[in-house]
């Protein structure tokens, strides 16, 4: 670990950052230039007296999951993340395998979007990052651990949880849908990948996604009209639009409803009531 190197690049970057790049309000009259060891300590889900030690030399050894909220909350590109790691004292991450360092060009976007959900996904469905209104409206999915984490997974093996969020009449479609998806990630990525254990898993445990996957469909599919379904405010119907980074790696979900409509009124109803309330947790709103 190059404490001093690890050091000066973290600050380097923090002054390199502004307020509205991050989708932070400037608020008052700021007498250094950049963000604030706070505002980078909140942003990364840290407390500020470690991001403060590490700065000044001071701190333990970050772990690649600290390392991986830094990277996110300085907005950095590849090549920078691949110096943190190297910095800190480990290994740095495959590119060719899926990563969960969301592409800057589509962070940038994401945090200028607080009015209707929105929510960055891997190429296997991996939520990345959403904001409150994506939580609130379709559960708090960021961090989740082992195959949880990946959308597929939870629709067929959770389907009680994650099919809650859809009418009954659209489970076969989106069933076929998550599973034409996956055959486009496996496609890409091959046997030996981690599209191929989750499929080794789905077809070891479930005989819907057996027969789905016998059909060899094959598509990405995000652009869509859909409805959701909400415990508190009842269905919502709402376009969803995508955004891909250029390898399609990875994908900006954005859903709107129609202007002046009862859903649109819905969507701004949870954001009034605000997302705690729906179990969401504090770190959503911190992304």
């Amino acid at each position: 670990m190059d404490r001093e190197a690890l050091a000066v690049f973290l600050r380097r970057r923090r002054e390199q950052l502004q307020p509205g790049d991050v989708g932070l309000s400037a608020g008052v009259r700021r007498r250094a230039p950049g963000l604030r060891r706070e505002e980078v300590a909140q942003l990364a889900l840290m407390s500020t007296d470690y991001y403060t030690r590490l700065e000044q030399q001071r701190g333990p050894q970050p772990s690649t999951q600290m390392l991986s909220s830094l990277a996110r909350a300085l907005r950095i590109t590849a090549d920078e993340r691949d110096y943190l790691y190297r910095a800190a004292g480990h290994a740095v991450p495959d590119r060719i395998t899926p990563s969960d360092h969301v592409a800057p060009a589509l962070q940038r976007v994401f945090d200028r979007l607080h009015d209707t959900p929105a929510l960055i996904i891997s190429t296997l469905g991996e939520t990345l990052v959403q904001n409150a209104l994506a939580a609130a409206l379709l559960g708090d999915n960021v961090g989740a651990a082992g195959l949880e984490r990946y959308e597929p997974y939870r629709w067929f093996m959770r389907p009680e949880q994650t099919r809650a969020h859809y009418p009954s009449e659209d489970h076969a479609r989106n069933s076929r849908a998550q599973v034409a998806g996956l055959r486009a990630a496996y496609g890409a990525m091959g046997p030996d990948s981690q599209a191929g254990m989750l499929v080794a898993e789905l077809s070891r445990r479930s005989e819907e996604f057996r027969e789905l996957w016998e059909r060899h469909e094959v598509a990405q599919r995000f652009a869509d009209h859909k409805t959701l379904i909400h415990p508190e405010v009842g269905p919502i119907e709402v376009d969803c639009q995508v955004l891909f980074t250029e390898d399609r790696g990875q994908a900006l979900l954005v859903l709107t409803a129609a202007p002046r409509s009862e859903d649109e009124e819905k969507i701004r109803l949870l954001g009034v009531l605000g997302a705690q309330r729906f179990g969401v947790d504090e770190r959503v709103r911190k992304v």
